[in-house]
């Protein structure tokens, strides 16, 4: 046999076994990722356990909040994200100063657990000693008549419950929203509130306040809830006695300082569409460790964009938005709707609502879109997620579709508890259910891979371009 023939029935009996090699494999399904996500997925907590332990409290606008956007930028680039980047911009800028400290002088004399709200102004190191009034809701603090808390210290309180909808918020949220500065313009030297929340532990809940223009801000804090149940039995076993208080806040003010966005792509096959635009905060208050409030939710939007890069490549861009300063003003989201609202979003999701279940999905394009809402509907009902009937109104870190008039889906979670944790120092990572967290991620990826391809418009479902219309010169 000559060489050539050698040759040939080498091949001849190699082909066999070439014809049997299998074919490389395929990524894997959505339905499979988001599938895997529900008992597999480690990137949230990988996310949310780093931060609050190299990092912490990320108090807005301050040195500890640059850690965190430096340690989540580099996050996401070693995990693969494209066009990842820190946006600055100047925000005011308050800290809290020292702990609170608030006392009964008389008739009973105790201390009582408070925390300043955001924006309040300074008692100065030696306090404020004043007699306390007592409402028992906003609405009876706007009653009271001009001037008659002149000299003294304002105590309003609220009765927030549990609910799975966080509606609460909304009905006791006005006690720290807009109480401080009541009071003030009718007098008042400063401010107690019950706690915005619904534990029964003896953490004060902090948060925001607001004083009117024209009203120079006073010192507010927040006493925790049972401190706060505590004064108003003073007040029934006084008996008309006036009940004193010291009350001792430091805030200050810092001035103008830089805050920062951080975001990060998974680049679509067709980069000229519209992204998919999801998001979440990374500031947080000093008191916790930012786990529930929002480092959980910074873990989820990006644990399912990269789940969704399992599943091959989107035809739509997948693009994270850690928003700064959420806590403070929406600073960052408001920002970030400034520097990109000449760019269309496709569509605005944001997680900030801890880490619970997702039970609820709702969208605004119910009526414009049905095809796509049912479809979405239809794949998240496995996971325990039932379909509302609301209209969807976007989270604060969304600001930009929101002003875009764009497609919005809201991803309702769990908040029976949440309330139990906003805003106090029980913000930490053992608060987290891996097992809620990680169905929280699997949602995320088959409502955000859905999303991601959509050839035609998501809010209209007309052909593409076809950007919201306000990006079209239309009303």
């Amino acid at each position: 046999m000559n060489r050539t023939m050698t040759a040939l029935a080498a091949l001849s009996l190699s082909l066999p076994a070439l014809a049997k090699t299998p074919p490389p494999p395929s990524a894997p399904s959505l339905e499979q990722v988001a599938d895997e996500a529900l008992t597999g997925d480690t990137a949230a907590w990988d996310f949310v356990e780093g931060i609050t332990t190299e990092v912490g409290a990320r108090q807005a606008g301050t040195e500890a909040e640059a850690r965190g956007r430096a340690w989540a930028a580099a996050w996401l680039k070693a995990r693969g994200f494209r066009n990842v980047a820190i946006e600055p911009y100047m925000m005011p800028t308050w800290v809290p100063g020292e702990p609170g400290r608030a006392e009964i002088v008389s008739p009973f004399p105790q201390s009582l657990a408070v925390a300043p709200l955001g924006d309040s102004a300074s008692t100065g190191p030696e306090g404020i000693t004043a007699e306390v009034v007592m409402f028992r809701s906003v609405a009876e603090l706007q009653a009271a008549p001009a001037g008659s808390l002149a000299g003294k210290i304002a105590f309003v309180s609220n009765a927030m419950t549990r609910t799975q909808d966080g509606s609460q918020y909304g009905f006791a949220g006005p006690t720290r929203w807009v109480a401080s500065g009541i009071a003030a313009s009718k007098g008042a030297v400063a401010t107690v509130i019950k706690s915005v929340g619904t534990d029964d532990h003896r953490n004060p809940h902090t948060g925001g306040t607001s004083f009117p223009q024209g009203v120079k801000p006073t010192p507010a804090g927040a006493l925790s809830n049972p401190d706060a149940a505590n004064l108003e039995r003073m007040f029934k076993r006084a008996g008309g006695k006036p009940i004193t208080m010291k009350l001792v806040l430091t805030p200050r003010s810092l001035g103008q300082t830089e805050s920062g966005n951080v975001v990060g792509e998974i680049v679509g096959r067709n980069p000229s569409l519209p992204p998919v635009l999801i998001a979440c905060h990374l500031d947080s208050w000093w008191l916790g460790t930012g786990a529930v409030d929002d480092g959980a939710g910074c873990g989820i939007i990006a644990a399912a964009a990269l789940n969704v890069a399992r599943a091959g490549a989107p035809l739509r861009t997948v693009r994270v938005l850690f928003a700064g300063a959420e806590e403070t003003g929406l600073w960052g989201s408001k920002a970030y709707s400034a520097a990109h609202i000449d760019e269309p979003m496709a569509v605005g999701l944001e997680s900030d609502f801890g880490a619970d279940r997702i039970w609820r999905f709702d969208s605004n394009f119910r009526e414009t879109n049905p095809a796509l809402h049912r479809t979405i509907a239809g794949a998240v009902a496995r996971f325990g997620v039932s379909s509302g009937t609301e209209t969807a109104g976007g989270g604060a870190d969304i600001q930009i579709v929101k002003d875009q008039k764009g497609a919005i889906i809201d991803l309702q979670q769990d908040g029976t508890r949440y309330f139990d944790l906003h805003h106090t120092p029980d913000d930490t990572l053992d608060k987290i259910d891996p097992v809620q967290l990680r169905q929280n991620v699997a949602v995320w990826t088959q409502v955000v891979g859905i999303l991601a391809a959509q050839e035609t418009a998501i809010l209209t479902g007309t052909p593409v371009p076809a950007a919201p219309p306000v990006m079209q010169g239309k009303k």
